[in-house]
């Protein structure tokens, strides 16, 4: 298993258009990483340069705290799959997964059992003879990454794999790459836009913005505890009260609000409640009565706008709770579920702070 790590790493295409900006990160061995965040936002780049199809302008990559930088990408040991699959049409499925052992002479014997390996791991068993056309697009992407674990890879790099799948083809693979990876302790990397499929597949995620590493962590943290009012937007937030903070009470908008120990200081901050984490009903602390502004049904969940004084707060219920216009509703605020952030004044400040430091 291999250790990656990316030490102030940049890229720019031209000297004014810097597409990554020090991102420093480290892979764990036998980690799967999700490299998380916006189009536009240095992923799929950051994705290249590991593996050595771009070259940085400044900083450095290292395998197992050696750096590659001068390794040719034939030599990293690294694998990329690309959204696209990229099999070649004129060969069958067991010639597409055995490309690579032949590029390294390996003898027949050997590359059948290892393909017929890779196939079975990717839950495609007797598929040798099958031609790329006669395949489904998640059959298709699941012999792409046979491929890539055929020639076992130090590293397996995935570039939005999943986004061009059906939903029910997306859940499927997830699991078969979380399986995959689980089982043969390699160190994985992916990409994707996608917060569900980053949750899915994640033992820890790194969120990209604009060039720049946010926030990295376990997917729980970023949602439930982003850094700043941009991550949680980013992880789904909505509900955000500035705040002043006197020890385990912030007033707000909604009134005094009763909250958990925390290590940020006295002052102003801004509150943030998940949707799903907002209450029907009362309990001891943190009850407010509001009026329903709408409510719509998704299937899984409803979601439901409640209006208290000139504050308005959403909420996520399960689709068996149903809501009528104007109706009054309790709620209840848990403080363990209420996060407090800096104002985005003094996240922007830090923002610029933090570059300026680089």
């Amino acid at each position: 298993m291999t250790s990656v790590s990316l030490r102030n790493l940049s890229v720019a295409y031209t000297p004014d258009s810097p597409v990554l900006q020090n991102v420093s990160l480290t892979v764990e061995p036998g980690e799967l990483m999700v490299l998380l965040g916006p189009s536009g936002s240095g992923k799929s780049t950051t994705l290249r340069a590991i593996a050595g199809l771009l070259r940085p302008c400044r900083g450095d990559i290292r395998f197992d705290n050696h750096s590659v930088l001068n390794v040719p990408p034939e030599r990293r040991g690294a694998v990329m799959v690309f959204q696209e699959h990229a099999l070649f049409p004129f060969m069958d499925v067991g010639a597409n997964v055995a490309f690579g052992l032949k590029m390294r002479r390996l003898d027949s014997g050997t590359i059948r059992a290892r393909v017929a390996e890779a196939l079975a791991a990717v839950q495609l068993a007797g598929y040798e003879t099958r031609w790329p056309d006669e395949l489904s697009g998640g059959q298709r992407q699941r012999v792409a990454l046979a491929r890539a674990l055929v020639i076992q890879p130090r590293v397996l790099l995935l570039d939005e794999p999943l986004s061009s799948l059906e939903p029910c083809l997306r859940e499927n693979l997830r699991g078969v790459i979380r399986a995959l990876q689980q089982q043969a302790g390699i160190t994985m990397i992916f990409v994707t836009h996608d917060q569900t499929d980053a949750v899915a597949v994640a033992d820890r995620i790194c969120l990209l913005m604009q060039g720049e590493v946010r926030q990295a962590g376990a997917p729980r943290s970023l949602f439930e505890r982003p850094v700043d009012c941009e991550v949680a937007r980013f992880f789904g937030g909505i509900n955000f009260l500035p705040g002043i903070k006197r020890g385990r009470i912030v007033e707000t908008t909604l009134g005094p609000l009763e909250v958990a120990a925390t290590d940020r200081p006295d002052g102003d901050v801004l509150v943030t409640i998940r949707p799903e984490a907002v209450e029907v009903g009362q309990n001891g602390y943190n009850n407010l009565v509001g009026s329903v502004e709408s409510y719509s049904y998704h299937g899984l969940v409803a979601r439901c706008d409640a209006g208290i004084s000139d504050t308005h707060l959403q909420l996520t219920v399960p689709p068996y709770q149903q809501f009528r216009r104007g109706e009054k509703i309790l709620l209840h605020l848990p403080r363990e579920r209420i996060h407090l952030l800096p104002t985005e004044t003094d996240s922007a400040t830090q923002r610029r702070r933090g570059a300026g430091a680089q």
